[in-house]
């Protein structure tokens, strides 16, 4: 049963199970051996790992149109409209290089420049995820990368056909069987079959979260990406059926997720505890999902709605849903959460696969300081900077001033040497 918590309290709020497997020496262990052995310690881990050794690691082209085809057209269908409405949405986040002349002789600018190789890890542990398919690749491709790699986990040897479907449609170049901390590595430091990339995206178990910890500063990564989250603000007169069912939307992914309820009724709250208990007994994944909501669920019965969203504010969910009347009267009091559902009609699910905002979001409280994946994450920017000899003569004294005020005696004659009279300061 899940908690019903009355009242305000930091301590109650954040109360949370955490997992406290230490998996740091064994995600270290296996980063080392596939940069000292490649594609073969690859493959022992995927055998050890996924069930299968690959007899090559990389997706042929027929597999991948041969398995793409087993989706079957109404699936494909369905992904081809989400692909178009997470392009548009994604399409309005592009940013231009620009140049300035701020004043007579300088000339500065920003250029903003693709990366050249991006990976992307999918999922293929307890679920398969095609959504993470279209959210990850689609920003990487109109941010113009030149080359985007997908690695997912073939369980028993295979890889999942609405996975395959999903990366036909994004326009994933290349596709690798294998999963875990070892793709990982293999993303990071290159072997004789994978290309070495500049930046790891996805989300995945502990193993592929430490990996991606330990291999940041190597290459970029998007985030460490913790359980999934829900919070939920409700005023009494939501529908309880609805506020179960989507809990447990994020409840189903992990034993480790997180779904929480905030409102101002204590008949709200009662009546969706025992939602929860009746919709868990139908559902497929019950084990699962009734381990997240007793282990980490919990329902706070707060004062008001205004505090409900200060609550949320405290928490800074992954997903946060705002189901009020006017939900847009609260828009602007909201300050941490990775993506905001406004409304009665808007479940989190919308989100996750067809709304068209990404749906890989901060997790663990940084909603406070980071933001979803977006094309920002797939470009890199370089400022450029152009003086005359007019304009650098007016400037340069008050530049080996600033300098010498730091006690940086070669920076000042470095401004200061190409206005004197035989290249002497």
């Amino acid at each position: 049963m899940i908690r019903i918590i009355q009242g305000f309290s930091e301590e109650k709020i954040f109360a949370r199970e955490e997992e406290t497997a230490d998996v740091s020496a064994a995600v270290r262990a296996i980063l080392e051996e596939v940069k000292a052995r490649g594609d073969a310690a690859v493959k022992e881990y995927c055998a050890r790992f996924d069930g299968a050794a690959p007899a090559a690691l990389e997706l042929t082209k027929e597999e991948w149109e041969e398995g793409a085809a087993a989706a079957g057209p109404a699936l494909f269908a369905v992904m081809e409209e989400a692909k178009e409405h997470i392009a548009a949405f994604h399409q309005k986040q592009v940013r231009t290089s620009f140049v300035l002349t701020p004043r007579e002789g300088v000339v500065l600018g920003q250029k903003v420049m693709p990366l050249a190789r991006a990976g992307i890890y999918v999922p293929g542990g307890t679920a398969s995820y095609p959504s993470t398919v279209l959210m990850d690749c689609l920003p990487a491709k109109i941010a113009g990368v030149k080359e985007v790699v997908m690695v997912t986990p073939a369980k028993g040897g295979a890889i999942a056909p609405a996975i395959l479907a999903a990366a036909k449609i994004a326009g994933v170049d290349r596709i690798f069987k294998m999963g875990g901390a070892q793709a990982v590595a293999a993303l990071a430091y290159g072997t004789e079959s994978v290309p070495r990339v500049d930046k790891i995206v996805g989300p995945g178990n502990v193993y592929v979260a430490e990996a991606k910890r330990q291999v940041y500063g190597l290459v970029d990564i998007d985030m460490i990406a913790g359980p999934s989250e829900i919070l939920i603000v409700a005023d009494g007169k939501s529908d309880p059926r609805v506020l179960a069912a989507d809990m447990l939307s994020q409840a189903e992914h992990d034993v480790m997720a997180s779904a929480v309820l905030v409102t101002e009724s204590a008949a709200l709250a009662a009546a969706v505890a025992q939602e929860l208990e009746a919709q868990l007994a139908v559902l497929p994944r019950e084990a699962i999902a009734r381990a997240s909501i007793e282990q980490n669920g919990k329902i706070i019965v707060a004062d008001s709605i205004a505090q409900a969203i200060q609550v949320a504010n405290r928490i800074a969910p992954e997903h946060l849903e705002v189901c009020v009347d006017d939900p847009f009267a609260y828009l602007g009091q909201i300050e941490n959460a990775g993506s905001i559902f406004l409304g009665r009609h808007c479940p989190e699910a919308l989100g996750d696969y067809f709304a068209g905002p990404n749906h890989t979001l901060p997790t663990g409280g940084t909603a406070r300081f980071s933001s979803p994946l977006s094309v920002d994450d797939f470009v890199k920017k370089s400022s450029f900077t152009y003086y005359t000899e007019e304009a650098l003569a007016r400037e340069a004294q008050k530049v080996a001033r600033f300098a010498r005020s730091e006690g940086l005696e070669a920076h000042a004659r470095s401004a200061l040497v190409r206005g004197e009279t035989g290249g002497r300061a």
